[in-house]
């Protein structure tokens, strides 16, 4: 049975935990608003080049572009969006296992696909894996900027671009509310015939392009698909600070409840203590 002096020292070891998590769920709460208010921020842009490029692919026009056309597979690329921080939950294991279930479901073979890892913490799982990864990048702030994902994701285009691969998905933590954040995946490319000719022809806006349709086509699909990858790692951040907010409660709860057991504990053996005491004072005045 531990001692007194041992029970306050778990005490109060618990008491400076249950002080630091429940500092850090305030700072993931600040950043979740931050983080909600970027992504709502980021939507209009994204969603006047989607309703562009649609303009273009529905228009009746003659103009083509690799990034719409579908092509048979021979080999595909992930883009996943993790955190660079442990302690937010399942965040990362959710979507590392998403990853892992569809390469199994598709691929009998490494040489059959490519990966690109956004965060530390997923690079890290992956490498151990030995999985092909040709892109990464790590030390993404908490409220992020589109110049730190720009080499990862025009790399990514590209390379579909210039036939390396013949899809590319996208895998982030989609975020529902601060309670509920979901693996998803997404195709990313090519844009045909998923999203774009979804679009709803009472939506459709004519417009006039100059210098030609090609051009500006071509312009704007690598950067559209940018745009998505960058949503989607706002995405990643606002579900990474809820779940390292809702990791963060829960510790303190558990910290408060261990405090309230250790406290118990400490006041039972302290009344024993005391018990033996008067028992011993009361036993050596009788035998006087």
């Amino acid at each position: 049975m531990a001692t007194m002096r041992e029970i306050k020292l778990k005490i109060n070891s618990f008491e400076k935990t249950k002080q630091i998590t429940k500092a850090m769920k305030m700072v993931a709460a600040s950043y979740l608003r931050k983080a909600q208010e970027q992504a709502e921020a980021s939507r209009p842009y994204a969603e006047k080049l989607k309703e562009v490029i649609t303009g273009l692919a529905q228009g009746g026009s003659s103009v083509k572009h690799p990034m719409l056309q579908s092509r048979p597979v021979s080999k595909t690329g992930y883009l996943i969006v993790t955190s660079d921080r442990g302690l937010v939950g399942g965040y990362n294991s959710n979507l590392i296992r998403l990853l892992m279930q569809k390469l199994e479901e598709r691929h009998s073979s490494k040489d059959e696909y490519v990966v690109f890892v956004i965060g530390r913490k997923g690079l890290e799982v992956l490498k151990k894996r030995n999985l092909p990864i040709i892109g990464q990048t790590t030390g993404v702030s908490a409220i992020p900027q589109f110049s730190e994902v720009i080499n990862i994701a025009k790399d990514a285009v590209s390379n579909y671009a210039d036939g390396n691969y013949d899809e590319l998905y996208l895998l982030y933590n989609e975020f529902v509310n601060p309670v509920v954040q979901r693996p998803m995946e997404k195709r990313l490319l090519p844009l045909a015939s998923d999203e774009l000719v979804q679009e709803e022809k009472s939506q459709k806006t004519a417009y006039e392009y100059e210098p030609s349709e090609e051009e500006v086509l071509a312009e704007l699909l690598p950067r559209y698909a940018e745009t998505l990858i960058y949503n989607a790692l706002l995405e990643g951040k606002a579900s990474e600070h809820a779940a390292q907010m809702n990791a963060m409660e829960n510790a303190t709860d558990n910290a408060t409840e261990i405090i309230g057991n250790l406290t118990l504990e400490f006041n039972r053996a302290r009344q024993a203590a005391i018990t033996q005491e008067i028992a011993e004072i009361v036993g050596g005045a009788a035998a006087l």
